[in-house]
């Protein structure tokens, strides 16, 4: 055999071993890739995004997109290392530490159903956040999701109640609930006023302290009683990073004329009840997603413009966007040609 024939023998040799070797080595990194989008204004699975019932709607035209990320990997699943090495490779995709999306004391299963928890807070902020743009009232009330075993809430306090007052005062607010909590000294009574399906209750419970601070050991979450019914469906999407583009589908379908003027819309941020839109993980990769969608303008939260401007896709025009109200301003001037329309460049 000739020494070049033996040279390429032992090439192709190491090659397959390589190839071999990183097929069957796992490790500990995720992939992260231009997900799915889907049109707010449109349907999932022959069903509405957004479904208004008990309430005039009107037409709407052109998109309004909501972007999402793919991941390869996780604690059930790790990826080998070609696949990461190709993820390296790939610039419309990022390779990150495990831990980065998965916490040491999280599993895959526990992170996916926060995400799917999450997912539905952001729609109830979504909707709250499109009725406070809009001055259609609703009110707020404070819900017992959980107590924890052998703290003082445990079998007092129960899944669902309503929390209206504590020691005599009207609440409206967890943040309120807590500090009204903290204000009693360990061991001493707080006295929860209840709404348990039809009946009112007074519900006391002796606080334990924790770090020199009272506690009774309760999780609440905020629960929206809005004036009419708005429903969401986005199939299997999870994460708070719609919101934004939730609202604006919800406040498309309440108001007159097209808020997108025709055009092709994407865009993401997390929203508050007060419209205020916060930053959200994975941009290079949802932009990716939003221009092979088609979408032309990409609304982009505030706190992540830095990042987006250095790898913002050819053809995609980014729209910086503090608030709901901003956002839907800035579509205005877009539609109009009239007005300031915010750019994160």
């Amino acid at each position: 055999m000739s020494r070049r024939a033996l040279t390429l023998l032992v090439s192709a040799f190491l090659v397959l071993a390589l190839g071999i070797v990183g097929a069957l080595s796992k490790v500990p990194y995720v992939v992260l890739s231009p997900g799915p989008t889907e049109d707010t204004l449109d349907k999932v699975d022959n069903k509405p995004v957004i479904t208004i019932s008990g309430r005039e709607t009107y037409p709407t035209d052109g998109e309004l997109r909501l972007v999402t990320v793919a991941y390869q990997g996780g604690p059930n699943a790790k990826i080998d290392l070609l696949t990461a090495l190709r993820g390296w490779i790939d610039p419309t995709v990022a390779v990150v530490p495990q831990e980065t999306i998965f916490a040491p004391d999280r599993s895959q299963q526990q992170v996916e159903e926060e995400n799917t928890v999450e997912m539905t807070n952001s729609q109830d902020n979504a909707t709250a956040a499109a009725l406070t743009e809009l001055k259609i009232p609703y009110t707020t009330v404070i819900s017992v999701v959980s107590t924890v075993k052998d703290q003082p809430a445990a079998g007092k306090l129960l899944k669902g109640d309503e929390i209206v007052a504590v020691d005599g005062k009207p609440v409206s607010e967890i943040d309120a609930v807590g500090e009204a909590v903290r204000a009693r000294g360990p061991g001493e009574q707080v006295t929860f006023g209840v709404v348990r399906g039809e009946q009112k209750l007074d519900v006391a419970v002796k606080t334990i302290g924790e770090r020199g601070k009272a506690m009774v050991g309760v999780t609440m979450q905020a629960k929206y009683k809005f004036p009419f019914e708005v429903d969401i469906n986005v199939g299997d999407v999870g994460g708070p990073s719609a919101g934004l583009m939730f609202s604006l589908g919800i406040v498309d379908k309440l108001t007159r004329g097209p808020l997108t003027g025709g055009k092709q819309i994407a865009g993401t941020g997390t929203i508050t009840p007060e419209g205020e839109v916060g930053p959200i993980g994975g941009i290079a990769q949802k932009m990716v997603g939003a221009r092979d969608a088609g979408a032309t303008v990409f609304l982009t939260p505030a706190d992540n413009c830095a990042e987006a401007v250095k790898g913002v896709p050819d053809g995609l025009r980014l729209v910086k966007a503090e608030t709901l109200s901003g956002a839907v301003q800035a579509l205005d001037a877009l539609n109009t040609g009239k007005g300031e329309v915010p750019s994160c460049s």
